[in-house]
This record gives structure tokens, sequence and C-alpha cells, in this order.
């Protein structure tokens, strides 16, 4: 930022521990830590961060619970036969139902996830901090 890109959103996708249940742990605790030190936005990667399809959704309804603004989501129709992260990503299926499990939680922590594709896609429409909205799943 201090060389002119303010386009800047930090992004929580795990850290390796000696847990062998994930990946890596998904520490969500840091949304709220970095809300309260920084205006830059958050967003939560709980594919990579878990490596496993059957946490994503439910880390993902965590990571809205605690504030993020924003969640990275790998879908593939295929995952199985996928060149690479097959076994973290969900089903588009999964992923509707992700969306519909999310769009209940947000207005219970007075947010709301707008229709997709109703933001502009322009590299130049980037919202400031309280208007962030992800290209996967947004969050206002």
């Amino acid at each position: 930022m201090s060389e002119g890109n303010y386009k800047v959103i930090l992004c929580e996708r795990g850290v390796r521990t000696f847990a062998d249940h994930t990946r890596n742990t998904l520490d969500l605790s840091i949304v709220p830590a970095v809300q309260r030190l920084s205006h830059l936005p958050i967003v939560v990667d709980p594919s990579h961060g878990t490596g496993k399809r059957n946490k994503v959704t439910p880390l993902s309804r965590a990571a809205i619970a605690v504030g993020a603004d924003g969640l990275i989501v790998e879908v593939h129709h295929e995952p199985d036969r996928a060149m690479s992260d097959g076994i973290q990503s969900l089903y588009p299926e999964q992923f509707v139902e992700l969306m519909k499990q999310v769009r209940q939680i947000a207005p219970v922590v007075g947010r709301m996830v707008p229709a997709i594709g109703s933001y502009p896609r322009s590299s130049d429409a980037m919202p400031a901090h309280s208007d962030v909205r992800s290209a996967v799943s947004p969050l206002a």
C-alpha cells in the first residue's frame, strides 16, 4: 500500500501445526483480531485451510459467524478427477447448499450476501472495507 496499491485483501488460509486431522489448522480467531487492528478486509479460505471437503462447509459457516468479509471456496464438477486440490473441492450442489446456509447466517451477524453477479466485476470497482464482496461468496 505504501507504493500506491490500495486494493489489498487479507486471507486466512490456515497455519501448519502438528495436528493430522486437517492439512492446516484454520485459525478463525484471527478474523476479529485483524478487524480490530486494520481497515483491510479479511476473507477465509476453508478449502486450503483444511484440505478436506467435509470440513469446508462447517468452517465456512463459522467464518461468516465470526465476521469474515468473504470466502474463497474451491468447487469442481468432478473433484476426484481434478488436476489439483480435488480432495478439498466441493461439488457444485454442495456449494449451492453452502451458499443457502451462508445466506441464513449472514443476517444474524449484520451482514448480507448479494446475489452472484449483482456486483460489477471491474478491477476499478473495489469497494471500501465495510462493503467488500468476494468474487466467490460476496458479503456486505
